[in-house]
C-alpha cells in the first residue's frame, strides 16, 4: 500500500483528503505544522507528498525544497493563492505539480495515482534493458533513469525526466502544452496545467541547454508547441 503525507494546517481540507485518499486504498499521515511534517520525513519516505504552501510555521516552499534534497518521490502543492509567483517557486524548488484550492478531491487522487504509478515503472524500467536515447549532448540512461549532457550527469524531477523522454522518443514531433500535459502528467489540460507544462520546460533547458535562452534542444514552435529535433 503506497503511503502519502499531506501536510496541511486546515482540519476540514486534511480531513477531506484524507477520506478520498484512504477509499483510493493509499496509506494517509497528516501533519498540520511544517515541524511536525518534517518530524514525520526524518522517520519515513512517503510515496507522495502534498503540501499546503501556506502554512502557520513554516513556507511550503520550504518544505519543498527540504523534501527534495532526500527523495525523489513525487511531490504536489496545494494553494488557495491561484498565483504564477508561486506556481513557479514550487516547480524551481522540485515539486511536480500544483493544484488551486477549491479543487475536485477526485481530480487530486487521479493525480495522486498517475504520480506514484509513473514512478514506480520508472523505477522499474532500472530492471529491464533499454536503448539509451540520445540527441546532439544528451544522453537519457533509461537503465537507471539518469540524464547525462556532455557526459556530466545531471538531476532531474521525476515529471522533468518523463518529459524530456518523451520528447526524445518523438524527435521532430511538436506537441502543444496541452497535448504534453495530456500525455505526460495524464490529466486534462487547464490553464494551470499549460502553466505547469512551461515551467517545466524552463527547468529542463536551464539543466540541459548551453544557453536557456536561446534554445537547441527543446525547440519552441511559436503558436504550436514544443518539439526535440527535426522529422
Amino acid at each position: 500500500m503506497a503511503s502519502i503525507l499531506i501536510i496541511e494546517d486546515e482540519l476540514s481540507i486534511a480531513e477531506l483528503e484524507r477520506d478520498y485518499l484512504e477509499i483510493a486504498g493509499y496509506e494517509v499521515t497528516v501533519a498540520s505544522t511544517g515541524a511536525q511534517a518534517m518530524e514525520f520525513v526524518s522517520n519515513k519516505n512517503y510515496d507522495l507528498y502534498i503540501i499546503d504552501i501556506m502554512l502557520p510555521d513554516m513556507d511550503g516552499i520550504d518544505i519543498c525544497r527540504n523534501i527534495r534534497r532526500t527523495t525523489d518521490r513525487p511531490i504536489m502543492m496545494i494553494s488557495a493563492k491561484d498565483s504564477e509567483g508561486d506556481k513557479i517557486r514550487s516547480f524551481n524548488v522540485g515539486a511536480d505539480d500544483y493544484m488551486t484550492k477549491p479543487f475536485s478531491p477526485s481530480e487530486m487522487v487521479a493525480r495522486v495515482k498517475v504520480k506514484i504509478e509513473r514512478y514506480s515503472a520508472l523505477k522499474l524500467r532500472q530492471t529491464v534493458d533499454y536503448d539509451t536515447l540520445q540527441y546532439k549532448n544528451i544522453r537519457l540512461d533509461l537503465d537507471h533513469r539518469r540524464v547525462y549532457v556532455d557526459d556530466t550527469e545531471k538531476e532531474l524531477t521525476v515529471m522533468e525526466y518523463s518529459l524530456l523522454a518523451f520528447l526524445l522518443e518523438h524527435k521532430g514531433v511538436v506537441y502543444s502544452k496541452e497535448e504534453l500535459y495530456n500525455i505526460v502528467w495524464k490529466g486534462d489540460a487547464t490553464e494551470d496545467s499549460t502553466t505547469t507544462v512551461a515551467v517545466h520546460i524552463k527547468k529542463l533547458r536551464e539543466k540541459i541547454e548551453k544557453n536557456p535562452s536561446k534554445p537547441t534542444i527543446i525547440e519552441t514552435i511559436w503558436g504550436v508547441g514544443y518539439r526535440i529535433g527535426e522529422a
